[in-house]
């Protein structure tokens, strides 16, 4: 392929960082040649090598710490490799971490002539483009303010108004669109596609896979340093929700068999509660295993849209008492509530238990939730009276277990909680 039609060409690009074990140490190293134990190097990336051509836009996908930032940041031209090359063919102007670039002390305004001048752009031209920034970042009277005094998302709409008309050839963007409200991030999206349409070469970093696939022609994918693979953003993208609940899975696999006694009973092999969990109560009957289960029996915490997941309750009494209840409620990640229930609501008929027995309950529910993480309360009382006028609470523990949940590929889910609705024509 001619080099003419290559945006960037990244051949075995390294980095790597020394980790001292103390200061002193660090001290030394700068006067002595010889290691001698006094640091260790961190591999932040390892042999890194990819092309991107131009007007393509590339998604970088990984989880955190997967070198996907010091990628990023060596393209722009902040941070030098270790070893390798790069070739970069045209103006790059990267968003990189909130407030680079920018002085605290400088107003907006001047900030914006600040980063013109580090793009080599006159005073001249950007006074015929400030209207046009002023108006994108739509932040009123505070662009004559000094920037310190701005909030994330303020700071977030200047950086992007400014780096749109720095005239890229090449636009970085690590994720600090994330800061912005769901109005500027959709027109910050309508805008990257107007570059797009134009032919600037996009980079783009997100944690939402739906950004990457709807923006990305091709995608690569990251994991401690090393790229994983490269292919389009479609397959790359499936390949890493894939991994993440691999991984997931892999690691409450792991607990569990740290967890586990010799015991044979089934259920106490899963996860025990921790004694930090928020509970609450009298305590004398009590929740000592909470988990969820897939559609095999299997302990996971991880769920695609539309698969049936069990919550398992196993409690244990100092009393014999009878009309015990347990009840579940799922919250989203910001504490919303989603839904639950109660054996008491269902009419399930009521445990009887005795002192120092165990009883098990299953829930059994749809994964009918969009994408993301949910936690989950449980309580047990007894409860007698429909109108729960004689509820008596022995324990509740919130967020006692949690879970995530993966997009089906083929059922995009837009609301948090999607209800079965019947259609007809």
């Amino acid at each position: 392929m001619s080099s003419n039609n290559i945006a960037i060409n990244i051949k075995q690009i390294c980095k790597s960082y020394k980790m001292y074990n103390s200061p002193t140490d660090r001290l030394r190293d700068f006067f002595e040649r010889s290691n001698k134990g006094r640091y260790q190097e961190f591999h932040a990336l390892d042999s890194i090598s990819f092309e991107v051509k131009k007007g393509d836009t590339v998604g970088i996908v990984g989880k955190n710490g997967s070198g996907k930032s010091t990628l990023l940041q060596i393209i722009a031209g902040t941070v030098t490799p270790t070893s390798g090359s790069i070739e970069i063919n045209g103006k790059v102007v990267a968003l990189l971490e909130l407030g680079s670039g920018f002085n605290p002390e400088f107003t907006g305004r001047e900030n914006v002539y600040l980063n013109a001048a580090m793009y080599s752009i006159s005073k001249a031209a950007v006074e015929k483009k400030f209207a046009e920034i002023e108006s994108f970042a739509d932040i009123g009277d505070h662009i004559d303010q000094p920037v310190k005094t701005y909030s994330s998302g303020m700071f977030a709409r200047l950086a992007f108004s400014v780096a749109i008309n720095m005239e890229p050839d090449i636009l970085i963007i690590d994720e600090i669109l994330a800061v912005g409200d769901v109005a500027f991030q959709a027109k910050c999206v309508s805008k990257m596609r107007q570059l797009k349409d134009k032919g600037v070469t996009l980079l783009f970093v997100s944690h939402s896979v739906d950004a990457i696939k709807s923006m990305c022609n091709s995608a690569v994918l990251m994991k401690n340093g090393k790229l994983i693979e490269q292919d389009t953003a479609e397959k790359i993208t499936n390949y890493y929700l894939a991994m993440v609940r691999e991984e997931m899975n892999e690691s409450v696999i792991e607990e569990d068999s740290q967890n586990n006694d010799s015991s044979d009973d089934v259920i106490s092999k899963k996860e025990k509660i921790g004694s930090d969990s928020f509970r609450y109560g009298v305590g004398d009957v009590r929740f000592t295993n909470v988990y969820m289960e897939n559609e095999d029996s299997e302990l996971t915490r991880v769920y695609e849209f539309g698969e049936m997941g069990t919550l398992v309750c196993e409690i244990s009494s100092n009393i014999d008492v009878q009309n015990i209840n347990i009840s579940f409620l799922v919250r989203d990640i910001t504490g919303v509530d989603l839904f639950g229930t109660t054996m008491f609501d269902e009419k399930i008929p009521l445990i009887t238990i005795k002192a120092n027995e165990k009883k098990y309950v299953r829930f059994t529910f749809p994964i009918s939730l969009r994408q993301g993480s949910y936690s989950i309360s449980v309580a047990v009382n007894k409860v007698t009276s429909r109108d729960y006028s004689d509820v008596y609470l022995y324990e509740q523990i919130d967020g006692v277990t949690a879970f995530e949940v993966f997009r089906k590929l083929d059922r995009p889910v837009h609301y948090k909680v999607h209800y079965p609705i019947e259609i007809k024509l």
